[in-house]
C-alpha cells in the first residue's frame, strides 16, 4: 500500500473542496464522491426497502383516492334531491368510501413510518461504523459536534423524506392527475381555466425550488456548526469555568445559533413563498371558475350539480398541490442530508486487513469485520512472545506548513526489556507511537514490528499485538469493569482482579459503592487523574501484548503509587517489550536502553551512564531533572544516588 501523509490544514481527505459553511462547521468537504448525485445516493439507500415503500405508497394512494370520489358522490346526491329521489344511497356509498379510504391511508402511513425507521437504523449503523473506522488523520480535521449532527439530525431527515416527502410528492402528482381527469369529465371549459392557473403555479415553484434547496443545505450546515462550538465548550467544561470564559463561550455559541436561525428563517421564507404561490393560483382559479361556471349554469350550458362538483374538485386541488410542494421541499432536505452523510462515508477509512479499502463496496458498513475477537495479542491461555521494533530512515510529516515530525529516524528496540524515548517537546517521540499504531502512515523509510514491515501486518492483528497507554488516559462513560475490559472483553475475573491489584486499584474498588460495576461518569469525571492513569495501565495489562507503549504514564501519580507502578513496568519488561516515552529520571535510569530524540531525529542511544558522558543534550536534561527533584544524591559522574529515584518520583515532569 502506498504511503500517505496525514492531511494538514491545506489538505482535504475527501478530495473535494468544501463550502464556506462546511469549513466553518469543521465538516468534511462539501460534495459527494465522484459524479454520484444525491438523488442516486438516496435511491441506493431506498433500494433494499422498495417493496415496503411501494406497498405503503399504494395503500396511501388508494386511501387518498377516496377523496376523489367525494365530489362526484356529492353531485349524485344533489341530482337525487333535484329529481325528488332519495339521497340515502349516494350518502351511504360516500360514507363507506370515506371509512375505507381512511383505514387504507392509516395502514399505508404506518407501513411507511416503520420502513422509514428501518432506513434510519441502517443509515445510523452504517454511518457510525464508518465514523469509528475513519483514519485518525481524517478525524483530526473534524469536530465531534458536527459528526453527531450528521449521525442524529441528518439521518432523522431520511425518515421524513422516505415516510412522507417522496410519498407525498408521488401521491400529490397522481392525485393531481386524477383530479384533472375528473374535472375534464365534469366540464372541459372550466378545466381549461383551471389549468392556466395550475401551470402558472408550477412554473413559479420550479423557479423557487433551487433556492429552497440551497437554503436548506446551508441551514443544516449552520446547525452542525453550532453543535461543534457547543461540543467544544462542553468537552472543556471545567476549563471554561476556571478561565471565567462562560460569557465568551456563550456568545460564540449564541452567534452560531443566530446564524442557524437566520438560515432557518431563509428556508421558512422561501417555503412560505412557494405555499402562497400555490394558494393564490388556486384562489384565482376559483374566482374564474365561479364567474365563468356561474354564467354557464345560468345559461343552461351546465348543471348546478356539475358546478358544485367542479368547485369541490377545485378545492380538493389544494391538497395535491400542497403535497407536491411539501414533498419537493422535504425531498430537498433529504438530499442535503444524504449529501452530508456521504461526505463522512467517503472519507478515508481503515480496514482490519490493513489495505486501503479500494473497491470494497459496503464491506465496512457496520464497522465490524475484525478477524480478532478483541482478547488482545495473546493466544488463548498463553502470553505472546515479545516483539522488537525497528525504524530505518523514517520520514513523516503531518502536512501543511508544519515541519516534518520525523527526518530519517533510525533506531532499534530489541524484543523484550524496557526502552525509553527521551527528548525535548516536539522531538517526535509521540509520533513514534502514532506510526507504530498506524494512526498515520510514514512517508518513506521502513517501520518494522517483530521483524515484519508494518504495512504487511493486517491492521487488526497489529493492534491486537500492541497495548497503548496514552498520557491523558481516556476513560469512557460506563462502569469501571467495562473500562478495564475495553481491550480484552473475554478476560476472566481472576485476570481482572490481578490487573487491579498490580496497578494498586484495590483501594478504589473497595471504596466504590458497587465495586467494579460502579459508573465512573462521563470521561471518568468521578475519578482522579492518577486513578484514570492506573485504569488505563490495568486495561493494557489485560490485553497481554507483545509490545507495550507507555506515554509518560506516571505523570499524575503520587510518589508511592509511582514507585509501585515503576516496579510493575520493570516486571512487564521481563515478559514483553516495553517502549516508554519518559519525562522523569526515575523511569529513565531503569531502562535497558535509551533513545534520545531532537528535532525529528535520533541523536544518541545507550544506557543512562553512557549517555551522561557522551551526549550533551541528555546530560543537560538529566541535570535539569535532578535539580528539579532537589537531588543532592548524585555521585561525581552525575549518576543518581540511592535517594535520587525516590526524589525524582516527586519531581516535576521535565522533558527528559
Amino acid at each position: 500500500m502506498a504511503a500517505s501523509t496525514a492531511p494538514g490544514p491545506e489538505t482535504d481527505p475527501a478530495g473535494t473542496a468544501g463550502t464556506a459553511a462546511s469549513e466553518q462547521a469543521g465538516s468534511p468537504a462539501g460534495g459527494t464522491t465522484g459524479s454520484t448525485t444525491p438523488l442516486r445516493l438516496l435511491r441506493d439507500r431506498v433500494r433494499p426497502h422498495r417493496g415496503a415503500l411501494l406497498g405503503g405508497a399504494l395503500l396511501t394512494l388508494v386511501g387518498s383516492g377516496a377523496d376523489l370520489a367525494m365530489p362526484m358522490m356529492a353531485k349524485y346526491a344533489v341530482d337525487a334531491f333535484a329529481q325528488g329521489r332519495s339521497p340515502v344511497g349516494p350518502l351511504i356509498a360516500l360514507t363507506l368510501v370515506v371509512l375505507v379510504g381512511a383505514f387504507l391511508a392509516a395502514g399505508g402511513r404506518y407501513l411507511l413510518a416503520r420502513t422509514g425507521e428501518a432506513v434510519v437504523l441502517h443509515a445510523r449503523r452504517r454511518l457510525v461504523g464508518r465514523m469509528l473506522r475513519l483514519r485518525v488523520a481524517a478525524v483530526d480535521r473534524l469536530t465531534p459536534g458536527d459528526l453527531l449532527s450528521r449521525a442524529t439530525g441528518d439521518t432523522s431527515l431520511l425518515r421524513t423524506v422516505l415516510s412522507r416527502s417522496i410519498v407525498e410528492a408521488v401521491t400529490g402528482l397522481l392525485m393531481l392527475l386524477g383530479t384533472i381527469v375528473l374535472m375534464a369529465v365534469v366540464d372541459l371549459v372550466l378545466l381549461g381555466v383551471t389549468l392556466l392557473a395550475v401551470l402558472l403555479a408550477l412554473g413559479l415553484l420550479a423557479l423557487l425550488m433551487p433556492r429552497i434547496q440551497r437554503a436548506q443545505l446551508q441551514a443544516q450546515e449552520a446547525v452542525g456548526a453550532m453543535g461543534s462550538l457547543l461540543d467544544r465548550s462542553l468537552q472543556a467544561f471545567r476549563t471554561v469555568k476556571a478561565s471565567g470564559a462562560e460569557e465568551r463561550e456563550t456568545a460564540a455559541v449564541t452567534e452560531a445559533a443566530r446564524r442557524a436561525h437566520d438560515r432557518g428563517v431563509a428556508v421558512a421564507g422561501w417555503t412560505s413563498v412557494s405555499e402562497v404561490t400555490t394558494s393564490v393560483a388556486v384562489q384565482f382559479a376559483f374566482l374564474a371558475v365561479l364567474g365563468i361556471g356561474g354564467a354557464r349554469a345560468v345559461s343552461g350550458a351546465m348543471e348546478i350539480s356539475s358546478l358544485i362538483a367542479f368547485l369541490l374538485y377545485l378545492f380538493a386541488l389544494m391538497g395535491p398541490l400542497g403535497q407536491l410542494t411539501d414533498g419537493w421541499t422535504g425531498l430537498n432536505s433529504g438530499l442535503a442530508a444524504v449529501r452530508r452523510i456521504q461526505e463522512v462515508e467517503s472519507l478515508p477509512r481503515e480496514f482490519p486487513d490493513g489495505t486501503d479499502g479500494t473497491d470494497r463496496g459496503d464491506s465496512g458498513d457496520s464497522g465490524t469485520g475484525d478477524d480478532t475477537d478483541g482478547t488482545g495479542g495473546a493466544p488463548p491461555g498463553g502470553r505472546p512472545a515479545p516483539v522488537g521494533v525497528a525504524f530505518e530512515d523514517v520520514v513523516f510529516g503531518y502536512g501543511g506548513e508544519r515541519a516534518p515530525a520525523h527526518r530519517k529516524v533510525t533506531f532499534e528496540v530489541p524484543a523484550g526489556g524496557l526502552t525509553a524515548l527521551v527528548g525535548p517537546s516536539g522531538a517526535g517521540k509521540s509520533t513514534v507511537f502514532a506510526l507504530l499504531e498506524r494512526f498515520y502512515d510514514h512517508d518513506s523509510g521502513t517501520v518494522s514490528v517483530g521483524g515484519r514491515d508494518i504495512r504487511d501486518w493486517p491492521l487488526a492483528e497489529l493492534r491486537s499485538a500492541i497495548a497503548y497507554v496514552e498520557q491523558d488516559a481516556p476513560v469512557l462513560a460506563g462502569t469501571l469493569r467495562e473500562n478495564l475490559l475495553l481491550a480484552a472483553p473475554r478476560a476472566t475475573e481472576e485476570e481482572v482482579r490481578r490487573a487491579v491489584s498490580r496497578t494498586r486499584l484495590d483501594g478504589l474498588v473497595e471504596r466504590l459503592p458497587e465495586g467494579l460495576d460502579t459508573q465512573v461518569g462521563h470521561r471518568g469525571v468521578t475519578l482522579s487523574g492518577g486513578e484514570r492513569q492506573r485504569i488505563a495501565i490495568a486495561r493494557a495489562l489485560l490485553r497481554r501484548p507483545g509490545l507495550l507503549l507507555l506515554d509518560e504514564v506516571t505523570s499524575q501519580l503520587d510518589a508511592v503509587n509511582e514507585a509501585a507502578l515503576r516496579e510493575v513496568v520493570v516486571e512487564l519488561s521481563a515478559e514483553t517489550t516495553v517502549l516508554a516515552i519518559a519525562h522523569r529520571l526515575s523511569t529513565v535510569v531503569r531502562a535497558d536502553r535509551i533513545v534520545v530524540m531532537e528535532n525529528g531525529r535520533v541523536r544518541a542511544t545507550g544506557r543512562h551512564e553512557e549517555l551522561l558522558g557522551s551526549d550533551a543534550l541528555y546530560a543537560g536534561l538529566a541535570a535539569t531533572q535532578l535539580v528539579a527533584d532537589g537531588a543532592g544524591g548524585v555521585d561525581g559522574a552525575g549518576r543518581p544516588g540511592p535517594a535520587a529515584p525516590a526524589r525524582a518520583a516527586q519531581g516535576s515532569s521535565g522533558a527528559v
